[in-house]
């Protein structure tokens, strides 16, 4: 940001008062006028800040060019997915080089009787068809002509004659199914708009399930449409009409049961559908009634049928039971629960899947995700086997389940670390060997150049924070360095090992790209989500603060450059502590930032709102609560402080964080603020909550931030 002097204007936001009053407390927002999106006003306005955004940023143009290029360079663009074999096809992707999007394909499968070579996938080569290979779906034709282009979900009849897909041609996430029929090429006359994420076949290829949005954008119906009808007559299997409940689906792994899931963040509710029956209704399973928060997997047992339920029942980082079929119908108390995996302190479950012969078993476990297998033989019973994990050589990494079908041998596992690039692996249940099917591969590009540690910091209440500090090898804390601090902290997503080629662009050029796992997150279990939500808010801000402390005082950090980034609910983070401690940074990166949060919560019509309260709490009803939310929410809070670099990064068309939300903070900011720190909003104008689709889009959505954090920290060769 050079050349300071012949610097622009920023755009004047015009104030619009509008009082907001609740519990007494009477709030002028001067800028709530942004909200209005189809205004010409708004759009001129919105113009306006991308031109800003442009101008200020003109210097880091080259820069942006120059990541671009490495990621792009690094990236092998010609590439394929492992196959997964699924009832007689073996499924995988292609990637081409110049392409945006993945073309999805299929290849028949043979059966030899040999179990293992029949489920040993085949050998493909990127860029070179096979015989009888079927393209599903181009990505790439889908998207041709089109603004945007994002897939919400992919189902293949039992049959596998019929291929169902959703696609958004908007960023907004209300998808268009279509019906294709896979011996033709050609689609059939059904088609339905706005359907949400999730789709399945009944076993006889009659029906089709997918659920629908209520006006609040919450899912809130799961429809049947049956197939060579009109939409209109879709019959609703299911609505959930509590505003503060989702709901979805999952299909069981025989694939003969739809299991109907609604919850929020502290309970949920299960019920069944036998898809083997037309005429069949939801059955309960278990009721929310009983403020249990869980998960369920069908299975068969020796003994029959039996459902596989991880809970919180007297668990807090929940525990593993057997509920068997004949016990459904029996009152809550009278239910016999057999234990399968007992509550750890210092392990989480996170859920379970399962094959015809094994029960497999998410966890958590010193922070990170892990797989563990127990044979489904005597399952609840004292002659229960012991669960297996397999072993892996990094104290960093995440091994998540990949795939597990019901017949297989084997189920695939999906391994990365920090500097490790994703590798997928076979394990063969009946032995535990371990197969690497793939490792991917990355242009000019050696791990060993680069080191993944972790420390801790101490907050102010003595609570330990992790931290995951990356960087080169020849990095260390002796000297400091410029860094680059990440964090988001809510809805009890972990930020866990991941390897990503972008990143690789800020530690060649000498950062230290710092990850804190603050509370709020899940990486400690479930009570360091509690620690962290409703009325311990604040722990996530105050943690992130200290957690940067730490890093001046270990001698990571140099104090002049430190960039702190976050997106979403991380967004709200970034406002936060810019209210907070703004003299720590030298620049702050908001990406879709939930800034405004108090506002949107307190409206129950805006997308989503009511199904927050169970993350933040019900500021309409409670009023301690909304006193809380307005100490800490970071549109109400700024305050004539020096702030430092801001950019506030966004999409016209995100239903998740409306793009009012930062437009309203940027212009608060500027308002205030008693630095010369420029503040810009860069607002993609056909995207959603993930910005504009295609990875060549992506890859240049993140040029931009780093660009923008190297600049900050002075590592722009092009810089003032």
């Amino acid at each position: 940001m050079s050349h300071a002097e012949h610097a622009p204007a920023a755009p004047q936001t015009p104030k619009v008062p509008s009082v907001r009053t609740f519990h007494g407390d009477a709030f002028t927002d001067d800028y709530e006028w942004l909200r209005e999106k189809d205004s010409p006003q708004v759009r001129a306005h919105l113009e306006a800040e991308n031109a800003y955004a442009e101008a200020m940023t003109a210097n880091q143009q080259a820069l942006r060019e120059e990541i671009f290029n490495e990621i792009k360079a690094r990236t092998v663009e010609t590439d394929l997915s492992v196959p997964a074999r699924k009832r007689g096809w073996w499924y995988f992707t292609r990637t081409a080089e110049g392409s945006q999007y993945a073309i999805h394909c299929r290849v028949a499968a043979t059966d030899t009787g040999d179990l293992a070579a029949d489920w040993t996938p085949p050998d493909i080569e990127p860029g070179v068809a096979i015989d009888g290979e079927q393209v599903l779906l181009d990505g790439n034709q889908e998207a041709e002509g089109k603004p945007f282009f994002s897939l919400g979900g992919m189902a293949v009849s039992e049959d596998g004659t019929l291929l169902a897909y959703a696609q958004d041609n908007a960023g907004d996430e209300r998808f268009t199914l279509r019906l294709k029929d896979l011996s033709t090429g050609e689609l059939l006359p059904d088609e339905i708009e706005n359907v949400f994420y999730g789709l399945t076949f009944s076993p006889d290829a009659k029906r089709v399930f997918y659920t629908v949005v209520d006006d609040s954008w919450r899912p809130h119906q799961v429809k049947a449409h049956v197939l060579g009808t009109d939409p209109a007559t879709d019959t609703v299997v299911f609505q959930e009409d509590d505003p503060g409940m989702w709901l979805g689906f999952d299909l069981s792994a025989d694939r003969t049961e739809l299991l109907l899931s609604i919850g929020n963040s502290e309970y949920s509710e299960t019920l069944t559908l036998d898809l083997l029956d037309d005429q069949a209704v939801p059955v309960m399973l278990i009721s929310r009634e009983h403020r249990i928060l869980h998960s369920a997997d069908p299975v068969t047992l020796d003994s029959g049928r039996a459902y596989v339920i991880t809970h919180d029942r007297k668990a807090l980082n929940n525990m593993v039971s057997l509920l068997r079929a004949d016990q459904v119908s029996l009152p809550y108390a009278q239910q016999r629960w057999e234990t399968v995996l007992e509550h750890s302190d210092s392990v989480k479950v996170e859920g379970t899947a399962a094959t015809a012969t094994h029960l497999l078993v998410s966890v958590r476990k010193d922070t990170t995700e892990r797989v563990q297998i127990l044979p489904l033989a005597h399952l609840g019973t004292a002659a229960q086997q012991p669960a297996v994990e397999p072993a892996f050589d990094e104290e960093l990494y995440t091994a998540s389940l990949a795939n597990a079908e019901l017949e297989a041998p084997m189920i695939r596992l999906s391994y990365t670390s920090d500097f490790t690039p994703a590798r997928v692996y076979d394990y063969t249940l009946a032995d535990g060997t371990l197969s690497l099917r793939k490792q991917t591969q990355v242009n000019d590009y050696d791990p060993a150049n680069y080191r993944a540690t972790r420390e801790w910091a101490t907050a102010a209440d003595g609570t330990r924070i992790p931290l995951t500090i990356l960087r080169r090898a020849e990095i260390t804390n002796e000297s400091p360095n410029p860094v680059l601090v990440y964090g988001y902290g809510s809805y009890e997503m972990s930020m866990d090992p991941g390897f990503g080629i972008p990143r690789l662009s800020l530690l060649d050029r000498g950062v230290v790209f710092v990850i804190a796992h603050v509370r709020g997150g899940g990486e400690l279990g479930r009570q360091w989500y509690l620690d962290g939500k409703k009325l311990a808010k604040k722990n996530t801000f105050t943690d992130f603060v200290d957690a940067t402390k730490y890093l001046l005082e270990s001698g990571w950090a140099d104090p002049k450059r430190i960039v702190a980034l976050g997106g979403s609910a991380g967004g709200l983070l970034m406002g936060a502590v810019a209210n907070l401690a703004p003299q720590l940074y030298a620049g702050i990166i908001a990406q879709v930032p939930f800034v405004d949060a108090l506002t949107s919560i307190l409206d129950p019509d805006l997308p989503l709102s009511a199904l927050e309260w169970e993350e933040w709490g019900n500021p309409i009803e409670e009023k301690e609560v909304y006193e809380y939310m307005k100490s800490y929410t970071p549109y109400e809070n700024v305050a004539a402080l020096p702030y430092p670099r801001i950019a506030a990064v966004t999409s016209l068309n995100d239903t998740r964080v409306l793009y009012v939300e930062p437009a309203k903070w940027v212009a608060k900011l500027r308002e205030e603020t008693t630095g010369t720190a420029p503040i810009v909003m860069k607002i993609e104008m056909d995207g959603g909550h993930g910005g504009a689709s295609g990875r060549y889009e992506g890859w240049k959505t993140r040029a931009w931030d780093y660009a923008f954090a190297l600049d900050t920290l002075g590592l722009n060769p092009e810089g003032a």
